[in-house]
């Protein structure tokens, strides 16, 4: 082993916790999580949580998974107070009031995470919360538009101000991109669908968003589907001998192979993919690919998409086009909320 290089940072050996296993001590996730510690602490029930049953609920008919959006808001509000206290609400509020705010549009868009939302303030409120929903995830909301109001302590409500609107913000912005797109391929049969280019920690609540605004998820993960790619092709020696080697490892799940040739689209065929992705082709090409394959596999178009060229991607006859903008590089959507004046009350 060489000497360390002077001033220079030195590797370190770290013992990794594999995902999904138990802590090397046996113990519990800590405070704010909803599992118990056993043997059995990562089977929860997702509405064994620490939020509201009935939210709890709503969020888990949504297809999240309410123990990990309650372990998401902790982690915003600690983040936030880092071991202290909201200096500045603490020096202003007494500790006493009572206030009314309302979450409201600065512009048009769709809505995404208003549960979420009200998932952060509630861990953050000390007092009982009252909450009136106006209008639900997806809507079409314009600027000025009450999306939310919630009643409850006036410094729980600034604490978690900010917390609850970088997310709701934030979800709302895919929404409202996401739908741009769905509206484009609007009559044709093709649809928008995203990817694993996710905010770390936030992937469930990101590809949420994306259905909320019209559009379709691909794999959550990469145990739920093979997606064959051009350096696996590589690294494998081809698209056949790529294609048989997942088959045999994990013969039930299904397999889109990348491809960058109408020839790689030949050997997808004759290999057996169940799906094939179509990356960088012109509406050309992509036209030729669907000619090509006449349905005997289903076909999804990335790169070189724009919403400007969407619609004639969509009419070749593709089934999905893959945005990855959707969650990488979507803007927010302008949302605040306003404390009502004259409703403050001990």
């Amino acid at each position: 082993m060489t000497s360390p290089t002077p001033g220079r940072p030195q590797p370190v050996e770290l013992t990794l916790l594999p995902i999904g296993g138990a802590p090397a001590d046996g113990g519990g996730c800590g405070d704010g999580c909803g599992c118990s510690a056993g043997d059995d602490m990562y089977e929860h029930d997702p509405l064994t949580c620490g939020l509201d049953e009935d939210l709890a609920e709503i969020l888990a008919d949504a297809g999240l998974d309410p123990v990990l959006v309650e372990d998401i808001a902790h982690l915003a509000i600690e983040e936030d107070l880092d071991n202290g206290v909201d200096v500045t609400t603490v020096a202003t509020i007494p500790e006493d009031a009572f206030a009314t705010g309302d979450f409201t549009a600065r512009e048009d868009g769709v809505v995404a995470g208003l549960h979420i939302a009200e998932a952060v303030l509630s861990v953050v409120c000390t007092d009982e919360m009252e909450v009136e929903r106006h209008v639900a995830d997806g809507d079409r909301i314009a600027a000025g538009q009450k999306l939310l109001t919630v009643r409850t302590r006036t410094r729980d409500l600034l604490t978690g101000e900010r917390s609850a609107l970088n997310i709701l913000c934030r979800l709302s912005g895919i929404a409202t991109a996401t739908r741009r797109w769905a509206d484009a391929l609007e009559g044709t049969k093709a649809k928008v669908r995203d990817t694993r280019k996710t905010t770390p920690g936030l992937r469930a609540l990101e590809k949420y968003a994306v259905r909320a605004g019209g559009g379709v998820n691909h794999r959550m993960s990469l145990s739920d589907a093979a997606l064959v790619k051009d350096n696996h092709v590589i690294a494998a020696g081809g698209v056949a001998e790529a294609f048989k080697a997942v088959r045999e490892e994990f013969p039930d799940l299904p397999i889109e192979l990348e491809v960058d040739t109408l020839h790689q689209v030949r050997e997808a065929l004759d290999a057996g993919a169940d799906l094939i992705l179509l990356d960088n082709f012109t509406p050309a090409e992509t036209e030729e690919a669907v000619a090509l394959v006449a349905g005997r596999a289903v076909l999804e178009s990335s790169g070189r998409l724009t919403l400007d060229n969407a619609r004639a991607y969509a009419e070749t006859g593709v089934d999905y086009l893959a945005v990855g903008a959707l969650t990488h590089s979507s803007p927010i959507l302008d949302i605040g909320l306003d404390l009502r004046e004259g409703e403050e009350r001990a």
